[in-house]
């Protein structure tokens, strides 16, 4: 194999202490924005989890604060949706490509004006999309609830952040691009493609009937799968490796499951109006799409098994490790429920049921911010100057996360499908066997369950952001000390 590709399957490890200098002033330079990113997304995610766990706590028991009108459940539900989209994982997210792009790169950070100009542009536009919805402004279009004044301000904040992105990789130093490069790339570049596209014509000149139905399920859909998607299979490619030391197992997987995302998923969405009023290619070349979804998927979980091989041992250890392979299993569990989802007959069944919510919640939660806990592990201590400070801290927000989100899809799948069987019980006359008020009743045991798991997810962010909060104040322990979660790793190792 040539040296081009072996160095494009190792994210820069080197034990040159020039290189390991270098690396030290490409952190420091990039310590206040990643920080201040950091910073916002973890009290956006604390919001976002708060207005979860009231709608959430709405569907079982309706008067919940029903006295307060911004409080009902159309305006917390798509406030929760959104502070958790824009206000938590797009700035985790970028916050992770920034400093993945500048380890990459070979750089220090370029233009930050260019990062604090949008980050407090950012905030400024979830803020007040937030206070829009429940004041009762909302575009009732998913994902895109946010007021148009808030819609242009995030736009002209994610114009700054791409800007900057160009301008880092322009000024890289020679050598083979590196995997994590592409998917961080690919993701800048499709999300403004996607943002822009979906306001136009479902908002701002919207295209009419059932087209505008496309246009929504086309940006939701791919907002997950080409924005959060290449984000955190760009970390999962960079700290598998970085942390157990040993390069990606293969060029060529990685190449064909980054192609292969490419092609195939800006297709999907359409299978989520199977049985609507829309041509019927369309649907069908949504759901291929989706089935051929598998190769990527598939192509990447071999991938990091083959990296991890022999190394597993290592996740009983490392805090970073243990939440970027859970996410990276994730990935391939949901991204096989999404595949199976487009097939009709199954389709039939979990349509319009909480079984969608929770294949949602796996994929945002379950994959893309367990991955964002694991980067956030590795790389703060690395800004802060110190490591951080409680094994236990650590282990309870692990489980607590872990547990909670499996019980929410447990639930809510289970739940879904006996919702769905329910729905479609028809007698010899077509009529329903079920009522559809007895349906609905049949679900309140599963959505308890999910209030009880949204009440354990609250308090795994609480105690992440105090851990992370005594990071930024310096009180954890001495750096050059890495905190495991057994600390028996040099006996074992």
């Amino acid at each position: 194999m040539s040296a081009g590709i072996l160095e494009s399957l190792s994210p820069q490890t080197s034990s040159d202490p020039r290189e390991y200098t270098e690396r030290e002033l490409i952190d420091a330079s990039t310590r206040l924005p990643v920080l201040l990113l950091f910073s916002a997304a973890l009290f956006w995610l604390v919001v976002g989890s708060i207005l979860a766990l009231v709608a959430s706590w709405k569907m079982h028991e309706p008067s919940f604060l029903a006295e307060w009108d911004f409080l009902t459940f159309g305006r917390v539900r798509p406030a929760h949706l959104n502070t958790v989209i824009y206000g938590w994982a797009s700035q985790a997210g970028i916050g992770v490509a920034i400093w993945l792009l500048a380890r990459l790169t070979r750089v220090r950070l370029q233009a930050p004006g260019l990062v604090f100009a949008s980050t407090l542009l950012w905030n400024v536009g979830v803020t007040a999309g937030t206070i829009g919805i429940l004041a009762g402004h909302s575009q009732s279009v998913e994902w895109l609830e946010f007021p148009n004044y808030a819609t242009f301000i995030l736009f002209i904040a994610y114009a700054l952040v791409g800007i900057w992105a160009v301008v880092m990789f322009r000024f890289r130093k020679p050598g083979h691009v590196y995997v994590s490069e592409w998917y961080l790339l690919a993701a800048f570049f499709w999300f403004p493609w996607l943002y822009a596209t979906a306001n136009i014509v479902i908002l701002l000149s919207p295209v009419q009937g059932v087209v505008q139905a496309a246009a929504n399920w086309w940006f939701a859909h791919n907002v997950l799968g080409l924005w959060f998607t290449p984000i955190g299979l760009a970390a999962a490619y960079y700290f598998i490796p970085k942390v157990i030391g040993r390069p990606v197992h293969s060029y060529y997987l990685s190449s064909l499951g980054f192609w292969s995302l490419a092609l195939f998923y800006s297709w999907n969405g359409m299978h989520h109006l199977i049985g609507g009023p829309l041509p019927a290619w369309i649907i069908t070349a949504s759901v291929v799409a989706s089935v051929m979804m598998v190769i990527p998927v598939v192509t990447v979980a071999i991938n990091h098994h083959l990296t991890m091989k022999g190394n597993f041992h290592m996740l009983k250890y490392s805090p970073t490790l243990r939440f970027v392979v859970f996410g990276a299993m994730t990935y391939t569990l949901v991204s096989l429920q999404g595949s199976s989802m487009a097939i009709r007959s199954l389709n039939h069944v979990t349509h319009f049921t909480h079984y969608t919510i929770g294949h949602s919640h796996l994929g945002l939660y379950g994959f893309f911010t367990m991955i964002m806990f694991g980067a956030i592990y590795y790389i703060v201590p690395r800004l802060s100057g110190c490591e951080w400070r409680s094994p236990t801290l650590i282990k309870l927000h692990f489980w607590l996360s872990a547990l909670g989100i499996f019980l929410m899809v447990w639930a809510l799948s289970v739940g879904g499908v006996l919702q769905g069987l329910a729905l479609n019980r028809v007698n010899e006359q077509g009529q329903a066997v079920v009522s559809f008020i007895e349906t609905v009743k049949g679900t309140m045991p599963w959505l308890r369950a999910r209030s009880l798991s949204g009440i354990m997810l609250t308090a795994a962010h609480l105690i992440f952001c105090f851990h992370f909060g005594l990071m930024l104040l310096r009180h954890g322990r001495r750096a050059g000390e890495p905190t495991y979660l057994n600390e028996k790793l040099s006996e074992a190792v």
